[in-house]
């Protein structure tokens, strides 16, 4: 039998089914699903940034390696950080090394200069005039503010400073070593690891959903060809997140210049409607007292009465009756 004769005696093809598209075809291979971490997910990380060359730590979740290189830790909480894969909070090449990984995981990743924090360009080490920096900032190694751009004092030679606009850690490569501590799928503590990113500490929050009485435009029906509005109340349900508001955030820079952007930001990602900042005051009403006690002071009371107003709130009546004897003529 030749080979032509027995390729004939395969099965014969079905030209219906063939024309058929809903026909079985030969099996395609199924997609795989993702596993481990993926973009979006919201993580804490334990990690340690320091420079490649000398091994110097550029950042740190833990205390102890803190202590041990002599970062400052006042106002700072050494504690994992909660961040975003694929949101910018960690570098890129950390971001790409996160996904499909595992709680427990730990790696450490290198990042090059040009990814960290750029190459270090001798074009932006620059002599101005001395007049231009602060007088208290007139020495070697001082942080200073030129003309809106940042920069450290290299020399000062007469009225002429030498002044380097690099990041401090331009040029060099870094070494991010990490360790995945826990996946935070509880949104309250997703907006509370958010802030502590931001703030350096994770103030008190809370999620509800609040019944808002609102003014809205509604078109109603017009007898011309343009649509004539009106405005109503109506009752609308917001989702929103509410923070406690500490003293640490009144003074953080980044909050005061930033807090609509930061507040955005944990919208976008939380789905919620709103964020409300909250300031609660514990008192009795005897700051109140001693207020009072010390305008009387002031209108003719005496300072002994002054002292005695002052003595249940927390400040030193001793210093403040001597400003009043140096500033009023209190009568005795």
């Amino acid at each position: 039998m030749s080979d032509e004769q027995a390729e004939s005696t395969d099965e014969p093809v079905d030209a219906d089914a063939a024309d058929d598209p809903d026909a079985e075809t030969a099996t395609e291979p199924e997609t795989e699903e993702a596993t481990g971490l993926q973009e979006g997910d919201f993580l804490r990380l334990e990690y340690t940034v320091r420079t490649t060359d000398d091994e110097q730590v550029v950042d740190t979740t833990s205390q102890e390696v803190a202590e041990e290189a002599g970062i400052d830790e006042e106002g700072h909480e050494f504690e994992p950080r909660t961040i975003v894969i694929g949101a910018g909070h960690v570098f890129q090449a950390v971001d790409d090394d996160l996904i499909g990984k595992e709680v427990g995981d730990e790696n450490t990743v290198h990042i090059d200069a040009v990814e960290a924090f750029g190459e270090f360009d001798p074009d932006d080490v620059r002599t101005v005039s001395a007049e231009k920096i602060d007088e208290d900032d007139r020495y070697p190694g001082a942080h200073v503010n030129v003309d809106g751009q940042q920069g450290h004092v290299e020399t000062i030679i007469g009225g002429r400073a030498r002044v380097d606009f690099n990041h401090p850690l331009a040029g060099e490569d870094l070494e991010y070593e990490y360790e995945i501590v826990d996946v935070v799928d509880d949104p309250e503590e997703q907006a509370q690891g958010l802030l502590g990113m931001y703030l350096d500490h994770a103030p008190e929050v809370w999620i509800q959903t609040d019944e808002v009485e609102e003014e809205v435009r509604v078109e109603v029906e017009s007898e011309g060809d343009e649509p004539e509005y009106e405005t109503e109340t109506q009752t609308t349900e917001k989702r929103t997140l509410y923070i406690e508001a500490t003293p640490q955030m009144t003074m953080n820079q980044q909050w005061l210049f930033q807090k609509q952007q930061i507040a955005q930001q944990v919208m976008d990602r939380l789905d919620l409607d709103r964020v409300i900042v909250q300031e609660t005051i514990d008192g009795t009403g005897g700051m109140m007292g001693g207020m009072g006690g010390m305008m009387g002071g002031m209108g003719g009371a005496g300072g002994a009465d002054v002292e005695e107003a002052l003595e249940d709130v927390d400040v030193d009546a001793d210093e403040i009756v001597e400003e009043l004897d140096e500033d009023v003529d209190i009568e005795e």
